[in-house]
């Protein structure tokens, strides 16, 4: 297809070239919390608990797999990465409803190690990490929603 001055559509065009910003969204998101994620644990030595070694594990591929797409500007790497993020949403999701209460104590999937109902890093006047990872993983999921709706061929 051509554009209004005769050149012909490429990678280059308006509509992909604005692209980007969503996918560098998602990819500082997902930047971000890998190494907070890194910070909680290395440094400040805190121990994760069974469902936050799974939310590691679906996140820290996101940080490699957004920054390559970013960069490339690869619609691919979104459609690799969308569901790692949507997965990441359902485990974060579960543990938030299992710190709130919500779900049944007989339902708690823990077994040695750190409790995962018991979170003792409080933040910002008292959100707890699983809360952030359930925003991280759903901001990430919406970028990549919305990037792979703007650039669909």
């Amino acid at each position: 297809m051509n554009s209004a001055n005769g050149e012909r559509d490429g990678p280059s065009s308006t509509r992909s070239s604005t692209g980007w910003v969503w996918l560098s969204a998602a990819w500082a998101v997902a930047l971000v919390s890998t190494f907070a994620a890194l910070f909680i644990g290395e440094v400040m030595g805190m121990t994760p608990c069974q469902l936050c070694w799974y939310q590691r594990i679906l996140m820290f591929p996101l940080a490699v797999i957004l920054g390559m797409a970013a960069f490339g500007n690869d619609r691919r790497g979104a459609i690799y990465a969308l569901p790692l993020a949507l997965g990441g949403v359902a485990v974060a999701g579960y543990h938030t409803a299992l710190i709130a209460g919500w779900v049944p104590q007989w339902w708690i999937p823990c077994g040695a190690g750190p409790s995962c109902s018991d979170q003792k890093l409080v933040i910002l006047g008292g959100i707890q990490i699983p809360w952030l990872s359930l925003l991280a993983f759903t901001a990430i999921a919406a970028l990549l929603l919305v990037y792979l709706r703007r650039t669909r061929p």
